[in-house]
């Protein structure tokens, strides 16, 4: 392995050498600088991981020495040395780019930790920006918005998990973005070139879920007409996402179980074993442990799937993201409908960082979809924005009438029928897949609704 390339420039040699003596006995190796030239002629020579630089320079001062360094190597942190007296021009260091600043006298085993966290920042940010290279090239996002400590975190686990076949479950309330993190996760592994597919557990009734995850023979049940592969076989190598996993029925957990344990199934109507190499990731927005305790949950499948949690944070607790995440939409629905939108008010974006979200991403993300597609200027105003939450009584326009309509329409249909979807369906006149993606629509799931 390479050693780490410091940089050390100070005009005071005697400073100068104890630097670099004790950064050596730790192992990094130092490229000195007596001064701003040779500064950046070992700037230009050599790649370099981290600057110690002092504040007050002969000709020129540090921070400007620094931003000069920092268009040769930009994502270079850079620590400030400075006297006593100056902590003002250090502050403004930090505010123009560096790293963090050490006041001298210092001891040289805090230059060495300051070392080492910059290095560890230089590294996360590294397997965030391949991540965010990763899903750009596959899935058309040019980011995930990570600019709370809460979301960077997330994806520092990921980052360190990708590489791994070890089960991932990921809690969180609806609307967070399970799946996208999901998804992260299998692009930034190694078994990116094979399939990612995803099942909403809640979403498939008791008797199609078994036949949708393990497959069937022909003549298995009425309607088997030919022998199907299930999801399993389908992601064999690659990534299998169960969503919603708190809702599986009880009796499919104890094969979902067995899948997990030996990697080894049976579908419907067949006595000849399958066996696959899938990743399996689950997801929920239920608390797992409360499942166990009310016996909803098998209590081994909980451990066998519990095996890396990432807990996904409400909106309402990453609020420093709203911002981004907007102008994330704002360029989404401005370029799929062909509008150039600017930004949205200071008024507008009061509103969204007062209100509480309680529909976390998806809802924010809707509400920027319907002020991009509603407004006549390149301003989202805060007239288009949480209109009906502001405490405004205006009438609802068509959209949202209709929206509210199906979800009510929904809710009253699942309680009629006791959350049977083939008799909801039967009802409404619908088919059976569209209602399913009308449910998902409005986040509605027929288990809540059984009996």
């Amino acid at each position: 392995m390479s050693k780490t390339n410091i940089l050390v420039v100070d005009d005071d040699s005697s400073l100068l050498d104890l630097i670099r003596m004790r950064l050596e006995d730790h192992g990094f190796h130092v490229a000195a600088a007596a001064n701003e030239d040779q500064a950046k002629e070992t700037a230009v020579r050599q790649l370099l991981d981290v600057a110690v630089i002092d504040l007050q320079l002969i000709n020129q001062d540090g921070i400007s020495l620094m931003e000069e360094l920092h268009l040769i190597h930009p994502d270079m942190p850079v620590i400030i040395l400075t006297a006593h007296g100056s902590i003002e021009s250090a502050v403004e260091a930090m505010k123009r780019g560096a790293f963090t600043y050490l006041t001298k006298p210092f001891d040289s085993r805090e230059l060495i930790l300051q070392i080492e966290r910059a290095l560890e920042k230089t590294k996360l940010t590294g397997e965030i920006k391949r991540l965010r290279e990763l899903l750009g090239e596959k899935y058309n996002f040019t980011n995930i918005v990570a600019k709370s400590e809460a979301m960077r975190n997330i994806l520092d686990q990921v980052a360190r998990i990708a590489g791994t076949d070890s089960t991932v479950a990921i809690y969180g309330p609806s609307g967070t973005g399970k799946e996208l993190i999901a998804k992260a996760i299998h692009i930034a592994s190694p078994r990116k070139d094979y399939p990612f597919l995803a099942i909403n557990c809640a979403a498939i009734p008791e008797s199609l879920l078994e036949s949708e995850l393990f497959g069937y023979e022909k003549g298995a049940f009425t309607g088997a007409e030919r022998r199907t592969r299930g999801l399993f076989t389908r992601a064999d190598k690659g990534t299998l996402l169960l969503d919603e996993i708190g809702d599986m029925p009880f009796s499919i957990q104890a094969k979902l179980l067995r899948v997990l344990q030996e990697r080894i199934f049976f579908p419907l109507g067949s006595d000849q074993p399958v066996s696959v190499d899938v990743r399996v990731i689950a997801a929920t927005n239920k608390d797992l442990k409360d499942e166990v305790r009310a016996g909803r949950f098998r209590e081994d499948l909980f451990y066998r799937i519990h095996v890396i949690p990432i807990e996904l944070p409400a909106l309402k607790n990453r609020k420093e993201d709203i911002p981004s995440l907007v102008e994330h939409f704002i360029k989404k629905y401005g370029d799929r409908l062909g509008k150039e939108i600017q930004s949205v008010t200071p008024a507008a974006m009061r509103k969204l960082m007062l209100y509480d979200w309680p529909g976390n991403v998806r809802e924010l993300e809707n509400i920027i979809e319907y002020a991009v597609v509603m407004t006549d200027t390149d301003i989202l105003t805060d007239d288009l924005i949480l209109q009906n939450d502001a405490g405004g009584d205006s009438f609802l326009n068509f959209q949202e009438a209709r929206t509210r309509f199906e979800k009510n329409y929904l809710l009253n249909l699942l309680k009629a029928t006791g959350g049977n979807v083939s008799k909801a369906a039967e009802l409404a006149g619908k088919y059976r897949a569209d209602l399913y993606n009308l449910l998902k629509k409005h986040n509605i799931s027929p288990a809540d609704f059984k009996n």
